[in-house]
């Protein structure tokens, strides 16, 4: 049997300018998962990720007041939804009280994906959740 190391992976990419932006994302993100079967195979999962790729959009347009730059690339292993603004310091997930409109986007985004990280660049940051298909490897959960 012949040894393929090779990292086989397809992405997208597109900017969501502050006006419009969370919804034109969703839109296109739900376009390039059912390209790749997950509105079929993953139903749930598609609605994690639509639901990460709207609190990533608007945390960028809100706090970073920032174009919001997602990539979405799939390697067979994860589907990782990157979000990339001009925003500096590092998000952090906090406890939104009860009677507060928002707040809570970070949080729920470490609840859905099976892992999420922020790296911080010279032009600001990119916040990066990976998703794995149902049955897919066992999740774990990483503070940003």
């Amino acid at each position: 049997m012949p040894d393929d190391t090779s990292l086989r992976a397809v992405g997208w990419a597109r900017s969501f300018p502050v006006s419009g932006g969370v919804r034109a994302g969703r839109t296109w993100a739900r376009g390039h998962l059912d390209s790749l079967g997950w509105c079929t195979d993953a139903p749930d999962t598609v609605d994690s990720v639509l639901l990460t790729v709207s609190e990533l959009i608007t945390n960028a347009h809100v706090h970073a007041r920032s174009t919001a730059q997602l990539v979405l690339t799939w390697d067979s292993v994860c589907l990782h939804v990157s979000v990339h603004d001009s925003g500096q310091g590092t998000p952090v997930a906090r406890e939104a009280g009860d009677s507060e409109p928002s707040g809570r986007g970070l949080a729920i985004v470490n609840a859905l994906a099976d892992s999420c990280e922020t790296r911080n660049q010279a032009d600001g940051k990119t916040v990066i959740a990976c998703f794995h298909p149902p049955g897919g490897p066992v999740r774990h959960h990483h503070g940003s």
